[in-house]
């Protein structure tokens, strides 16, 4: 299928920011582009027009690619409880209330079964999708019974882009470690690399730039600085966002900021 992948190198590296910007940046073009998560802990959810329940974030990206929000853009999602548990919703509906662990023992084939479902439907009635991983996507100790980052790579068949967070220190060591972590088949399928959430003058990292690209054979594909007033909620906290300019598109807004500082060309061929 056509379509593209979000991985990051930890969590909260903007993973669902930059999906949300290439949603409407492929919209705006004319692309019917659809966002995907397969699976999504958070305890935020929206219902949609069926009743059904999503991720806010994966709500808020079929927004910004102005198509209606189905739970097939998120066909697993978990909403954390007490003691270490989560409800458990496939394709929008509660099923279970379980230990994180037992899911992963108990239903690694169901889950998987639940998101070929989804990705087949969603190839079937848009032309582009845009994936979203989970966490990190080199958790060596998950990576055999995993449902969000790599495996959906392969199942969907599309290229990865890589996010790293430069804001903490220590995106030039995330990005080699989550590389060299990767089988050498799966590391084949990183055909970009983001940093994301600069401050400052980004030319001052051109020569950070170039020494990525040479160590790691892969191209940057845009060096995104901060923007503190996008007015997107978060995705899975109630960390205070400052508001968008009044009467602005806010997905109109931060796809432009993105559309700005990202090597627009290289990701057309790559999604070509």
């Amino acid at each position: 299928m056509n379509g593209l992948m979000i991985v990051g190198t930890a969590s909260d590296v903007g993973k669902t920011m930059i999906c949300t910007a290439l949603c409407r940046l492929l919209a705006n073009e004319g692309v019917r582009v659809a966002p995907f998560k397969s699976q999504n802990m958070s305890g935020f959810s929206e219902t949609v027009a069926d009743g059904r329940e999503i991720s806010r974030s994966q709500f808020q990206q079929a927004q910004a690619a102005r198509t209606q929000p189905i739970a097939e853009m998120n066909p697993i999602l978990m909403k954390p409880q007490e003691n270490l548990q989560a409800e458990v919703l496939l394709m929008g509906v509660p099923l279970e209330t379980i230990d994180g662990q037992i899911f992963r023992e108990e239903w690694f084939d169901k889950g998987l079964e639940t998101i070929q479902q989804a990705l087949h439907y969603l190839s079937n009635h848009y032309d582009t999708l845009i994936i979203e991983g989970a966490g990190s996507t080199a958790e060596v100790n998950l990576m055999d019974r995993e449902l969000t980052n790599m495996r959906v790579a392969e199942l969907a068949d599309v290229p990865v882009l890589l996010v790293a967070d430069i804001s903490k220190g220590g995106a030039f060591a995330s990005i080699v470690g989550t590389l060299q972590l990767l089988s050498e088949e799966r590391r084949q399928r990183v055909k970009g690399i983001i940093i994301n959430k600069f401050y400052g003058d980004a030319s001052y990292f051109e020569d950070g730039v170039k020494f990525i690209e040479q160590y790691t054979g892969i191209p940057v594909a845009g060096v995104i600085p901060v923007l503190e007033n996008h007015g997107i909620p978060e995705e899975d906290m109630d960390r205070i966002t400052l508001p968008a300019t009044e009467g602005v598109d806010v997905y109109e807004q931060w796809a432009a900021h993105v559309k700005r500082h990202i090597d627009r060309p290289l990701i057309q061929s790559i999604l070509a």
